[in-house]
C-alpha cells in the first residue's frame, strides 16, 4: 500500500470520525428539545383539556342550539337556520337592552379606572401605614361578586336597608333604590366597590414610571399635575388599555342587576329595574325565563361577535396614543 492510500484511507476515517463526532454532539441536543416540548406540552395540557371540554365544546354546542328552536327540555325541536338571528335584529327589546349595555360600559369603565388610578396615587406617596391602606382598600375587591351584590342589595333595601335608615334619622324620606330611577346609580357604586383591584394594577405601574423623570420635571419647574399628565399617564398608557378592554368586556357581561333584582331569584329576572335590564339579563330572562335556548344562544354569539368588534376597534384607535417602553411588535 502507497504513502498515498494510506493518507486517503486515513483521511476517510478521520472524517467519518469526525461526522460521528458531530452526529453524537447533535443528538443529546435533538433529545434535550424533545423532552423540553414533551414537558412543556405535559404541564399545559390540564390548560388545554380544560380549555377545549370547558370552552371550545360549549361555544360550538352554543352556536348549533342558535339555529334551533330547543327550549331545555322538549323533543319536539326543529332546526330553523338563521331565524333566530333575524327575529334578534327585528326585536326592540334586544336593541333597547344593548343601548343601556352601552351607555353602562361608557359611564362605568372611565369612572372604575379613574377611581382605581386615585387611590393608586394616594397610597403610592410615602405615607404611614401605607400597606395597611392598600390591604385596606384592596379588601373590597377580594369579596365574591355574589357576596357583594347580595351585601349591597341589603344596604339599599327598601324597607329594612341602611341607607333609607340614614335618610329617615335625617330626616328625609325612603326611597326605593333597587327600582327605577335608582337603581342604575346602585349598580355603579357595585362596580366602583371593587375599585381595589384597578388600583393594585395601577400601583405596580406607577412604581415601574422611573423617579429620574419627575425630578427633571420639577427641576424644570412643571407642576404636579402637569407632571402627572405628561409624564405618569403616557406611561401608565399600556396598563389603561388592558383595564379599558378588560372593562368594557366584564362591563357588557355583568350579571349584577339579577343579584341586586328586589326578587332575587333566576325567575326574577324579569322584574328587573327597567334601567338595569341590559344585555346579559335579557339572555337570561330568554334562557331561564322563557325557556328559549335556540334564541338566547343567538344573543350569546351577537355579543361574542360585538366583543370582538369593540376590541379590535379600541386597539385600532388607541394604538397612536399608548407608549411602549419596548415596540410589541418588535422582532427579536
Amino acid at each position: 500500500m502507497t504513502v498515498g492510500h494510506i493518507a486517503s484511507v486515513s483521511d476517510r476515517t478521520g472524517s467519518q470520525t469526525g461526522s460521528g463526532r458531530a452526529r453524537a454532539m447533535v443528538r443529546p441536543r435533538a433529545s434535550v428539545t424533545t423532552r423540553r416540548h414533551r414537558a412543556f406540552y405535559l404541564f399545559a395540557s390540564p390548560w388545554i383539556i380544560g380549555f377545549l371540554l370547558l370552552t371550545i365544546v360549549p361555544m360550538a354546542y352554543a352556536l348549533w342550539l342558535s339555529f334551533t328552536t330547543f327550549d331545555g327540555i322538549s323533543p319536539n325541536w326543529r332546526y330553523v337556520g338563521l331565524g333566530n338571528y333575524r327575529e334578534l335584529f327585528a326585536d326592540s327589546q334586544t336593541w333597547d337592552a344593548l343601548r343601556r349595555t352601552g351607555l353602562f360600559a361608557v359611564t362605568s369603565v372611565p369612572l372604575s379606572i379613574a377611581a382605581g388610578l386615585g387611590l393608586a396615587v394616594l397610597v403610592n406617596r410615602p405615607l404611614k401605614a401605607r400597606g395597611l391602606f392598600r390591604a385596606l382598600l384592596y379588601l373590597p375587591a377580594v369579596v365574591p361578586p355574589v357576596g357583594a351584590g347580595l351585601a349591597f342589595k341589603a344596604l339599599f333595601d327598601q324597607n329594612s336597608g341602611a341607607a333609607n335608615g340614614v335618610l329617615t334619622l335625617l330626616g328625609f324620606d325612603a326611597l326605593g333604590w333597587l327600582n327605577d330611577p335608582y337603581a342604575r346609580y346602585v349598580l355603579l357604586m357595585t362596580v366602583l366597590w371593587s375599585a381595589g383591584n384597578i388600583m393594585i394594577i395601577s400601583l405596580a405601574g406607577l412604581q415601574d414610571v422611573p423617579r429620574e423623570l419627575h425630578e427633571a420635571a420639577r427641576l424644570d419647574g412643571a407642576s404636579a399635575w402637569r407632571t402627572f399628565r405628561s409624564i405618569t399617564v403616557p406611561l401608565l398608557s399600556p396598563v389603561l388599555l388592558f383595564q379599558t378592554v378588560t372593562g368594557v368586556i366584564a362591563s357588557v357581561q355583568t350579571v349584577m342587576p339579577l343579584l341586586l333584582s328586589p326578587d332575587g331569584t333566576t325567575q326574577g329576572v324579569t322584574a328587573i329595574a327597567q334601567s338595569n335590564y341590559m344585555y346579559m339579563m335579557h339572555v337570561f330572562a330568554e334562557y331561564f325565563a322563557l325557556g328559549r335556548y335556540g334564541y338566547a344562544s343567538a344573543l350569546l354569539w351577537v355579543l361574542f361577535v360585538l366583543i370582538l368588534i369593540v376590541t379590535g376597534l379600541i386597539f385600532r384607535f388607541t394604538s397612536g396614543v399608548v407608549f411602549y417602553n419596548v415596540d410589541p411588535e418588535a422582532k427579536k
